[in-house]
């Protein structure tokens, strides 16, 4: 894969980068207190990221992995034919949709399984071609709360038939998917969920000396991803009132309370959020994050680090990220953290702007999605 991603052609300001295995050890170094710290001769207080690496080598999940991906590639080359045939609007906001619901399908089976279903629902009743024709948008761009909406919104509905005997074929596709996917969700396998328990029962650092449980962050992408994690670790935990939930969908208000509840009252332990909660929102009391999904917008790691790795922070903060190694978006982010592990070891802890400069001519998003669309090829 790396001849036709670039990797190999990394590049950062001041020649070289420094790197330590995962995004979660730059991210921890670029966080906003460090030059500040700097200045005044203080020692920043983020230890490396882990990297957490997991195959999905089992039956369901793998199988469900291979036909959503196949069936997001051809859509996407679908998509490309509007772009050519003058479409381009409308192709740019059926793969917008397209790459949402790949992430999906690394997120969660619960996450997958509900996109799916929705999909098919909302394509069943054949939503208003207008509603698919609207202007394009960065979505990089736009503030979390509202780019998780249009997410919602469109990863539901936009698609590239342009005949009804076309949207016919893919509502059959999706239901296919639909039962491969519901069939997963239902018989419990998700080797993502194992992995992330282990950390919360077996990881040093989740436990005081006393043996008391800290504080934790946990991030995802998607909401449905959030409450499936949620339900989750309340029953790990053996308490409701443990886990409390931040997403776009949550008021203002109601998300002040959310924060003084995590940070203040000594038994709520986790706090699950989407990149809702990485926008203004001081997080200081934990120091421990876990990235559950790696946002393909390696800015955005940088925002959710902040929210504990700030000025004020005593505690050292410690930050895991969850990859499918065995995944095509897998190998992209391992690749880059091979890449700058090397570099790191050449360098040591420098401080260098790495997540903005990381990549020669192509951002994060493309690359990867050039891997899910492309990662069968010989010369990728």
């Amino acid at each position: 894969m790396q001849r036709r991603l670039g990797l190999g052609d990394l590049h950062f300001r001041g020649g070289e980068p420094p790197a330590q295995g995962t995004l979660g050890d730059v991210a921890g170094e670029e966080c906003l207190a460090c030059p500040v710290l700097a200045t005044y001769g203080l020692e920043c207080r983020a230890a490396p990221g882990r990297g957490v690496q997991f195959g999905i080598e089992r039956g369901g999940e793998a199988l469900l992995y291979k036909r959503v991906t196949e069936y997001v590639q051809e859509e996407m080359n679908r998509a490309d034919r509007l772009k050519d045939a003058g479409e381009g609007s409308r192709g740019a906001i059926v793969g917008f949709a397209l790459t949402t619901l790949q992430r999906r399908l690394a997120s969660s089976p619960e996450a997958i399984c509900q996109s799916l279903s929705r999909r098919r629902r909302r394509l069943e009743a054949r939503i208003a071609e207008e509603r698919t024709r609207r202007r394009g948008v960065d979505a990089d761009d736009l503030p979390e709360g509202e780019l998780e909406d249009l997410e919602e919104e469109l990863v539901d509905e936009a698609s590239a038939a342009g005949t009804i005997a076309e949207l016919e074929h893919e509502v059959a596709t999706l239901a296919d998917l639909e039962v491969l996917a519901r069939r997963l969700r239902d018989s419990g396998s998700d080797r993502k969920w194992e992995e992330l328990s282990k950390l919360l029962q077996n990881e040093p650092e989740m436990f005081d000396a006393h043996g008391n449980r800290r504080k934790l962050i946990i991030f995802s992408e998607h909401r449905d991803t959030l409450n499936y994690l949620a339900a989750k670790l309340r029953a790990l935990l053996g308490r409701a009132d443990a886990v409390v939930v931040i997403h776009g969908g949550i008021h203002r208000e109601e998300r002040r309370k959310v924060q003084e509840a995590f940070t203040q009252d000594k038994d709520v332990l986790v706090l699950v959020a989407t990149d809702a909660a990485g926008e203004g929102i001081n997080l200081q009391r934990a120091h421990l994050m876990v990235n559950y999904d790696l946002p393909w917008n390696p800015n955005r790691i940088e925002q959710r680090f902040g929210r504990v790795h700030r000025i004020g922070q005593t505690e050292v903060c410690h930050l895991w990220n969850l990859v499918a190694e065995d995944t095509r978006e897998g190998q992209v982010f391992q690749r880059l953290f091979d890449k700058l592990d090397e570099q790191r070891r050449a360098l040591g802890d420098q401080v260098f702007d790495v997540l903005g400069e990381a990549f020669h001519g192509k951002s994060l998003r493309d690359l990867l999605i050039d891997a899910v669309r492309y990662g069968e090829q010989a010369d990728v």
